[in-house]
Parts: C-alpha cells; structure tokens; sequence
C-alpha cells in the first residue's frame, strides 16, 4: 500500500495538469466538455477509490505472490524480454475482467460507476470503484505465475498500466491513423462509454485494442452515430457512494422480492440488465430509450456553491496529498481516521451538491470531529512540522465546511426554493 501512496504522490499532479490543460483548451476553442458539478463528482469518486485501496480496505482472495510461490514452473531472467511479457498478461487478463464486469449482473455493480458521467473527458475517468471489496485479479494473471515473472515487476507493472488508461478518455482527440490498429485510443473509448445500441459492450481492451478485433468486441467510431454518454439506468446524484452500491441494492431487492428460489441464487450471474420475470413486471425500472433525447441529471447551482465544491476539491486533493507524502510516518490508525475524515468529507459536499437537507448535519459532523481532534493533538497528523501555522489553516478549512454546509442547505436552498415558486 505504500508503494502505491508513493506512485500516487507523482501521479496525482500529473492527472491535475493534464485536466487543467483539457479544461483550458475547450475554454480556448469554445467546446468547454467538462461541466462543474459532474467533473466534481467525477474527481470525487477517483479519490475514494483511492482511499480505498491506499488504506487497504478489502479482501484479496489470493495474492500473486502466493500464487508465483506455488505455480512457478519457469524464472525468467529479468530482460525487456520478462517486462513485455509481464505487460502483455496483465494487459489480456485486464480485458477479460473487463469483459466480465459488463458481462455479469454482480460484477457490474463494481465498474457501473466508471460509466455513471453523462459527459465524457479526463476527469470520467477518474470514476474508480470503491464497491469492489474482493480482489480477484491475481487469479487472472495465473500465466505470469507459472512463467515465473517477479512479484516486483507485478507490483510496479500494475499501477503504471492503470495509469496509462487516463489519456485517452476525451473528445478532443480525433482517429489516429495506423495507431487505431494496436492501441485504445480516444475514439475507440468513446464507443466503450456511450449507451448508443451500436456501441453497448463494445472495445473492452485497456492499452492495445487487438483482443478486441480478436474476440469480437471491436466496434469503430461511426460518423452518423454520435456517442452519447452515461448508463442506461441513470445514477441521478453526484454523491459518487450512493452511484458505487445502487446496482447491487437493485440486484439485492430483486433477489428477495422473487418468488423463485432459482432466481434468487442465478441474478447475481445472469448477464447484466437481467431480472426476474416477476419481479420484472411489478417492479419496472425505467430504463433510457431514446438516447439522443432524455434529460441529463442536474440540480441547482449558483456559482457560489460551483465556487465552493471546487475550493473543497481543491482543499481534498491537498489533504491527500499531504497523506500520502506521510504515508508510513502518520501510522496505521492515523491513516484510517484521516482517510475517514476526508471520505466523510467526499460524501457531505456531493450531498450538498444533490441539494441533500442531511448534507449540512455530515459536513458539520466532520467539521466537529476536525476541529476537537485538533485541539486534543494540537497538530493536523503532524502538518506543524513543515508549516508552523499548518494546524491553523485546517481550523480555518473545518469552519468553512461547517458554515457552508449550514448556509448552503438553509440559506441558500430557500432562496433557490422561492425564486422557483415565484
């Protein structure tokens, strides 16, 4: 997990400027494709994924280095030669688990929130799953087992190969030539996220495209069919932890309103989209038919409160960043309250975003927590050690997320409440 926090240190202002540079340049040309209140929420979700996994939070089923102690059949000797291959598995294992979220009803809870944004730039895909509590993953990767590829080279393969992902989700990118013929690339994406019925299930690779031309999956951009974003099934909130767990509570609802006992056990394996016939007829779920012409989720925001969730996404990455850089000096019950703290935070200022009355009660709860676990330490997680005011100015980010969340959920939100009547 540390090594992870390590990757994220350099990683995290690198994703920053690359959205800073996407945002600039739709601004310049007059083709803005990011929206403030969905980029929040998108943004959100990376970093409670990423709080996730950095803290470990989880249940690996089996681990690779368990599996290379007992399966290893080959050691091969550490040349480009171990890389490419190690790269190539992790590569062919990424597309079948892929394949299997899109697939499989149960599965599909876990990656739903990847496709959640109705709008489609860099910061969509930062929408990583918090709702995947079991790792399964190494149990793909058996060939690099047996082949007897390093633990080590995993481990560093990994997060560069997920990384990697992140270019190329953005509309501002054209085809690209002969490249569309080995690699994902930004118009072959942008197939994979839109709901058109052409384009559902289709491009499933992650770095090279080829699995996809090999198994059929491969589906071309189309000059007369424009890609439209988001999931069929809309999330309708910008609260990214409601968006990780909405397909499973449906599935769990399913399973228990069905009068079958076969159907109860199969849902959860079925391919995605399936329910009980019963339960199908009574309980309809709307689903969007028209996909060039149903309305796009979006609550009220006046640009005071655009201000104010983009100060708390600016302020959140801060935090993090200042948690992975004292990763292992901030101690494993320190990283879980501060990981707790700044979760918290995630879900009180979408909530707030969602026009959520209960949003003001979770922001003034973490904002109360903050401020008494500073005045019973007297530092922020030790932050005193490299600004000697530090502590003071997490007081001061603490009373404005109290203040906010009261004056936006009361104050405002009536405001909003009578114009609307008037």
């Amino acid at each position: 997990m540390e090594t992870y926090a390590q990757a994220l240190l350099y990683a995290i202002p690198f994703f920053v400027a690359l959205l800073a540079v996407e945002i600039g340049y739709g601004y310049f040309i007059k083709n803005q494709k990011h929206e403030v209140m969905d980029s929040v929420s998108s943004i959100s979700s990376g970093f409670t994924n990423i709080i996730k996994d950095t803290l470990g939070l989880g249940f690996i089923l089996v681990t690779y280095p368990f599996l290379l102690e007992h399966l290893a059949v080959f050691k091969m000797e550490s040349t480009w030669l171990l890389w490419f291959v190690a790269f190539i598995v992790i590569d062919f294992a990424g597309y079948w688990n892929h394949r299997l979220n899109h697939k499989i009803n149960f599965f599909w809870n876990q990656h739903v929130i990847h496709h959640s944004s109705e709008e489609f730039n860099l910061a969509c895909a930062l929408r990583q799953p918090i709702s995947n509590f079991v790792g399964y993953f190494p149990l793909l990767i058996l060939p690099a087992a047996i082949l007897g590829i390093p633990n080590e080279v995993i481990a560093i393969l990994a997060p560069v190969h997920l990384f990697a992902q992140f270019w190329y989700h953005t509309q501002h990118i054209g085809k690209m030539g002969w490249a569309e013929y080995i690699i994902v690339t930004p118009s072959q994406h942008r197939v994979h996220h839109a709901i058109n019925p052409e384009y559902i299930d289709k491009n499933l690779g992650q770095i090279l495209c080829v699995w996809d031309r090999w198994f059929g999956t491969f589906q071309e951009e189309l000059k007369d069919v424009p890609p439209q974003y988001g999931v069929l099934k809309p999330a309708s909130t910008w609260n990214p932890i409601p968006i990780n767990f909405q397909h499973f509570w449906r599935l769990l609802q399913d399973a228990w309103r069905t009068r079958s006992y076969y159907d109860k056990f199969r849902i959860w394996f079925m391919p995605t989209g399936w329910r009980p016939d019963d339960v199908k007829e009574k309980y309809p779920i709307s689903i969007i038919g028209d996909v060039y012409g149903f309305t796009r989720y979006e609550t009220p925001a006046s640009n005071a409160l655009k201000f104010y969730v983009v100060f708390q996404l600016i302020a959140t990455t801060l935090l993090l960043w200042f948690m992975f850089y004292n990763f292992e000096t901030i101690g494993v019950s320190g990283l879980l309250l501060f990981g707790f703290i700044v979760f918290t935070g995630i879900y009180g200022y979408t909530t707030l975003m969602d026009r959520k009355q209960h949003a003001a009660y979770v922001e003034l709860f973490r904002g109360v927590l903050g401020l008494v676990l500073i005045i019973f330490t007297g530092d922020w997680f030790g932050m005193n050690y490299y600004i000697s005011f530090g502590s003071w100015l997490v007081v001061f980010y603490f009373l404005i997320t109290i203040f906010s969340g009261l004056y936006f959920t009361y104050f405002e939100s009536s405001t909003i409440k009578k114009n609307t009547i008037a």
